[in-house]
């Protein structure tokens, strides 16, 4: 222990300076480390930080804030630790993620849960037995199931599920989120008809145009009627929520970001909050409203809505943002690709689906650009890129320059023009931390050499672009030290590495998962950094995260959470 420490404090680490001071510092807390990795350049790894009232008062030695602020609390039980600023994810789906986390799993590939680690069923004999397990042991009812990928678990049709029962009506989620696979009782609980495809696209239809099984994108609002009582349970939502909450704590988390606010209704999402997120969480939960939802519940008023709820008292803050879609789903070969578009998986021969027409997307982008939102667009194939950059383009030639920000979300494929022309528009990347390490390998079945543009974040951020990681749980476990280690060695799950040029370093990796995902939600003035006038939220690491290869990162030990100055440790379950 250092001299200053011998001298004034306690062996238990914690007592008060004691001086005589016209000023009462005896409510200030001067937390220590052996690291405190602030992000603020101006004092990268600094001895202490002092805390008052949830908000930092200063960064410094030991000695100049014991000087400062004499009769400060000193905290040394971080000593052997390293504190960062607390951990970002900026784009997750808590209502989606306490659907999907009441759910059994039967995952391609390992995948965190609640309960702990399902085990990938990557032979598809075995996952068609998972099903078939669980089907015997699930209550009656409807059985939903989450986590199969095509292009690892193969092929999955009508009859496949039927051969398993046809007695209940039985519905497999997929990976991606955005496709359903049914059996014939689920089909006739659903009251689906071929007729469907009349309206939508994602109605997936055999050689005699008859359901397939296939329900996806828009068309899975026709499911919710029937398995809407089921996800949506009270029980349901009670347990995905909770354990949900435990995979935060366990990512050392203190905020995270609904980047898709109003999808299931604001009624049933506001009183998901109200029941399951208090003030005794360890983290903030900020809500991105989702454009269309805004438009079918107030029209042309959408943009002034959003900018009222801005200023409202709610225990979960919305933002003055706005999230928009550009195309489809990465994961289920539907976001829109450039020539010569899908050569392999269930999107073979096609080039994707837009949700936003390219000549319509500038149009339905500007009244919320024009009212002063942030906008986040989800962006994932190399089209989509050229789609969305335009429209940025078209706006930003119209008039002066406002001020607000547009984050490319996911950005799943970004060849060079499009970071390019990123870096010159201004725009940021919030990228799917999971793309790498779950289909760097895969994907080249259905795209070839093309996953050499997944997720190019090396080469974006050298053109000067602001760089965030999410999880877009529950699609992927919210752990950013996870993610950010995976972008440092561009590992994928075989083991093998995807375009080893755009690997992080570990400054950039970190910066990626504090300030950065700050900046992707408009809070780098708030949080994101270890500064004095921002809030006290910290995550506690065993270990200095700069000194370690990225391999090592995921198996870093996570004391746990400072939020707004209030101790969160990890509780071991």
């Amino acid at each position: 222990m250092k001299t200053l420490h011998k001298f004034c404090l306690l062996a238990l680490g914690v007592t008060a300076l004691t001086a005589c001071d016209s000023v009462d510092y005896s409510n200030v807390t001067i937390y220590t480390a052996d690291h405190i990795l602030t992000q603020d350049p101006d004092q990268s790894d600094v001895e202490a930080v002092a805390v008052q009232d949830g908000v930092i008062l200063a960064t410094g030695s030991e000695l100049r804030l014991a000087r400062k602020y004499k009769g400060a609390v000193f905290d040394t039980q971080f000593e052997g630790k390293t504190i960062v600023p607390g951990l970002i994810d900026p784009h997750v789906h808590m209502t989606l993620g306490s659907m999907f986390y009441a759910l059994d799993f039967v995952p391609p590939w390992d995948m965190a849960h609640p309960t702990g680690i399902v085990k990938g069923l990557p032979d598809r004999a075995d996952f068609l037995a998972r099903i078939a397990e669980l089907e015997t042991q699930a209550p009656d009812g409807p059985l939903i199931l989450f986590g199969y990928h095509n292009l690892v678990q193969g092929d999955l049709t009508r009859q496949d599920l039927d051969n398993i029962t046809t007695d209940r009506p039985l519905y497999i989620w997929h990976f991606s989120g955005h496709d359903f696979y049914l059996n014939s009782a689920a089909i006739k609980a659903s009251k689906l008809e071929p007729s469907l495809a009349e309206k939508f696209h994602g109605v997936g239809l055999d050689a005699d145009g008859e359901l397939n099984g296939r329900i996806y994108e828009d068309a899975a609002l026709a499911l919710f009627a029937s398995i809407g009582p089921t996800l949506m349970s009270p029980t349901n939502l009670a347990r995905g929520y909770n354990g949900y909450e435990k995979i935060f704590a366990r990512g050392g988390i203190t905020t995270v970001a609904e980047m898709g606010y109003g999808i299931f209704g604001r009624p049933l999402e506001d009183n998901v909050i109200k029941n399951f997120y208090g003030d005794d969480d360890s983290y903030r939960l900020y809500l991105v409203p989702e454009k269309r939802a805004f438009d079918k519940e107030f029209g042309e008023d959408a943009p002034a809505k959003i900018l009222d709820m801005t200023g409202e008292n709610r225990r979960a803050k919305v933002l003055p943002q706005v999230k928009f879609f550009t195309d489809a789903a990465f994961y289920s070969q539907t976001m829109r690709l450039m020539e010569p578009g899908y050569i392999g998986g269930q999107s073979k021969g096609t080039s994707g689906l837009w949700v936003t027409e390219p000549e319509d997307l500038a149009n339905d982008l500007r009244p919320y650009w024009e009212a002063g939102l942030d906008i986040h667009i989800h962006s994932n194939g190399d089209a989509a890129q050229t789609s969305t950059l335009n429209a940025l383009d078209t706006l930003k030639s119209e008039g002066s320059e406002p001020e607000q920000r547009l984050v490319l979300e996911h950005a799943g494929l970004m060849r060079p023009e499009h970071i390019a022309d990123a870096g010159r528009l201004g725009a940021g990347i919030s990228a799917a931390s999971h793309y790498v390490f779950y289909m760097g390998e895969d994907y080249k079945s259905a795209i070839g050499e093309r996953v050499k543009y997944i997720s190019p974040l090396r080469s974006s951020i050298e053109a000067g672009i602001p760089v965030t990681l999410h999880s877009d749980a529950p699609l992927a476990p919210p752990m950013p030290l996870v993610a950010a280690g995976v972008h440092m060695t561009r590992a994928t799950r075989q083991g093998g590495v995807s375009t080893p040029s755009e690997a992080l370093t570990a400054e950039q990796a970190l910066r990626a998962i504090t300030l950065d995902a700050a900046w992707s939600l408009g809070l780098e003035d708030e949080i994101g950094s270890i500064e004095a006038g921002k809030k006290a939220d910290f995550t506690i690491l065993g270990e200095n995260p700069l000194d370690l290869t990225g391999d090592k990162w995921p198996g870093i030990d996570i004391w746990g959470v400072v939020l707004g100055g209030d101790l969160h440790p990890l509780k071991t379950d």
